[in-house]
């Protein structure tokens, strides 16, 4: 897929999301067993781009890598990454098995796989992994994409979408 279609496919996201009030509240646990919530890490200054995975994703296991070099890249700037694991708990050991082979070097929260979970990251219907919701530094849900999603394409998009906002101030 063009970095234009993606762009293009998050600008029409745009319009079909509901408007959310900052970052989702979403209580999950993190791969030891921790309490934790998304709005912990959502919504404090940084853009973050949450990725949705499975152990046994083929499309996960090809692409985490450029999810892994675009947060180190950028967590100290303005942008971070937070994986979400839809294995469950009766798949906690192949979910630790993934982040450690890949070597993430982000916050990864694990949930069992439903909807009802998924649809309070503000995009609607939960179609599959990988998904990527990508929110803006307030916390504000600006785009979805649904697939194979490389680092410069979502640079690119926080480039073009900042840059839309710069030329709409007065």
């Amino acid at each position: 897929m063009t970095t234009q279609r993606v762009l293009a496919a998050c600008f029409c996201m745009l319009l079909a999301l509901p408007a959310w009030a900052g970052a989702p509240n979403i209580p999950l646990h993190d791969l030891d067993g921790r309490d934790r919530n998304v709005n912990e890490i959502i919504g404090h200054a940084k853009w973050t781009i949450v990725v949705a995975w499975s152990h046994d994703c083929r499309i996960c296991d090809r692409e985490i890598g450029q999810m892994a070099a675009l947060h180190t890249a950028r967590k100290d700037k303005d942008a971070i990454v937070l994986g979400i694991t839809l294995d469950g708990a009766d798949h906690l050991k192949e979910a630790r098995a993934f982040v450690k082979r890949h070597n993430l070097p982000f916050t990864n929260l694990i949930t069992e796989p439903s909807q009802e979970v998924m649809v309070k990251f503000g995009a609607g219907r939960f179609v599959g992994t990988p998904t990527y919701y990508i929110y803006d530094p307030q916390g504000e849900i600006v785009g979805q994409n649904i697939g194979p999603l490389t680092r410069a394409e979502v640079e690119e998009f926080i480039d073009s979408f900042n840059k839309e906002k710069k030329n709409d101030k007065p």
